[in-house]
């Protein structure tokens, strides 16, 4: 009932600015269903995570209109609070308001009262009073409050102790009158934040509404920025062309206007400082080939191997050096499933579907078995000759052991995953990517796990690699840049030439 009542009160309002202010407000589909779980019963918190651009902030303060003119909730005198990062976020929404009052009939705009000095306050005289203002990431400021509404404006970008502060004294303050708090922002940086812990590990009693495309794809793809940007098929925002245009020239920029690209219009988790980012995803995109066009298995085959254990994915690459040819697999063991793993770390189906494609299998029980497991990938080999494998320092006894059960006499070259090897290796690694020496049938194992692989810089700028999200899988990727680097660096020494025999 109050989110019908809600949706009829939007829709009698106008639009306050932009190309089709004075007109009536008409709510998108994906604008009702968000009012719909906001004001379910069963619900006091509601996120919406939806990149810039597509009324969010509009919304919100339509919403926060209403609950001060009491058109669901009738308690006499009701607070409702903006709260952003600083004041001028702030009043953004505060500005939205203000313009739809202006558009009420004149005997509603006579029972407001708009203060724009040092405070930010809008307040309504009848149906028993209420009263809107702004504050700012400062959690002093909210103590002792008790609002009917919240709304929590651009959540991803407020600074993390202040925030959490703020954040943590206006929901303290929602059970006093049954309370409700809208959560609303394009996507953080990365899982850390605490807008993505919303959206990933969400309360009892907590709405979710993202708008998030899947990973790997590239910038331009039209069908994943229109699921990043709903409304722009329903005249809100941005045009999908603009969007296109945008999404081509941040290509052609690259670096942290790619990132940036990413982050606000197709609402993806990317840091938008590129320092830390191991590739970009086009850059991956790029080393991709159609399966007939694979250059052929010939010469030397480096293997790069990640063991994983019960938890971790155990990982292995195949890399030509003369070609450039490269093929990776993953490998979990068989409990829990691949289901399971998949709703635990937040990918949906995309395990099973790795399966499909046979870029994944599962061995062992609960534990990948080291042994059979490289004995298995040296049957994924076939008639290739593995001249080395290359695997992490720390683990050389596990793999003299598993190379001893498989019966693979080949050399085994340890690499440490820290900063003295891994800055060399992921140099070598960028390096052979960005010359086009490296060519892959389209993966989505590889294509997932460089999306979640970043780098830790240390201060004389060497770099090792890391996850971006806590449950991200960049066992594949890691396996990748030990068995390119390692290709390089045999690429790399020179021939040597054999001396003719001399008879005295």
């Amino acid at each position: 009932m109050s989110a019908e009542r809600a949706i009829a009160f939007l829709e009698g309002l106008k639009i306050p600015e932009g190309p089709h202010a004075g007109k009536p407000l008409r709510l998108a589909g994906f604008q009702r269903r968000f009012v719909a779980g906001a004001l379910d019963p069963a619900n006091t918190v509601a996120c919406l995570a939806i990149a810039r651009g597509n009324a969010k902030t509009a919304l919100s303060a339509g919403l926060a209109l209403g609950a001060v003119m009491g058109e669901w909730d009738r308690q006499p005198r009701r607070e409702i609070v903006f709260a952003a990062r600083n004041r001028d976020q702030a009043k953004i929404a505060f500005n939205f308001v203000c313009g739809y009052v202006s558009g009420l009939p004149k005997a509603r705009r006579d029972q407001f009262q708009i203060r724009r000095g040092s405070r930010l306050e809008v307040e309504f005289d009848g149906n028993g009073g209420g009263l809107a203002r702004c504050v700012a990431a400062d959690g002093r400021s909210i103590l002792g409050g008790a609002p009917v509404l919240a709304i929590l404006d651009e959540r991803a970008a407020w600074e993390k102790d202040k925030g959490d502060e703020l954040e943590n004294g206006i929901l303290s303050g929602l059970g006093k009158r049954g309370g409700r708090a809208l959560i609303i922002s394009t996507s953080a940086a990365d899982d850390a934040n605490s807008f993505s812990r919303w959206l990933d590990n969400p309360p009892s009693g907590t709405f979710v509404q993202e708008h998030r495309p899947a990973p790997g794809l590239p910038a331009d793809d039209l069908e994943s920025l229109l699921v990043a940007n709903p409304g722009a098929l329903e005249g809100i925002g941005s045009s999908p062309e603009w969007l296109l245009a945008q999404a081509r020239r941040a290509i052609a920029r690259g670096g942290s206007a790619l990132s940036s690209f990413r982050n606000l219009n197709r609402n993806e988790r990317v840091a938008a400082d590129n320092r830390s980012v191991l590739v970009t995803v086009d850059e991956w995109l790029a080393a991709e080939v159609a399966p007939d066009t694979l250059p052929p298995r010939e010469g030397e085959c480096i293997l790069g191997v990640d063991l994983g254990g019960s938890r971790s994915m155990s990982a292995a690459a195949l890399f030509w050096p003369r070609t450039g040819r490269l093929e990776a697999v993953g490998t979990f063991p068989c409990n829990p499933s691949l289901s399971d793993r998949g709703a635990a770390d937040g990918v949906g189906a995309r395990y099973s579907e790795m399966k499909e494609r046979g870029e994944l299998f599962t061995i062992g029980e609960a534990v990948v078995p080291a042994g059979p497991w490289l004995a298995a990938i040296v049957k994924l080999a076939g008639d290739a000759t593995i001249s080395c494998i290359v695997g992490d320092r720390f683990r050389h006894a596990e793999f003299l052991e598993a190379m001893q059960k498989a019966g693979l006499r080949a050399p085994f070259i340890a690499r440490g995953m820290g900063f003295r090897d891994g800055s060399e290796d992921i140099e070598r690694f960028r390096a052979a990517l960005f010359e086009r020496r490296i060519k892959v049938a389209p993966s989505l194992l590889l294509r997932s796990a460089f999306a979640d692989c970043i780098t830790l810089i240390d201060p004389t700028g060497n770099n090792k690699v890391t996850k971006s999200r806590s449950c991200g899988r960049i066992d594949a990727a890691c396996a990748a840049i030990l068995a390119v680097a390692e290709g390089m660096r045999r690429s790399a020494r020179p021939v040597k030439q054999g001396r003719p025999a001399l008879w005295v």
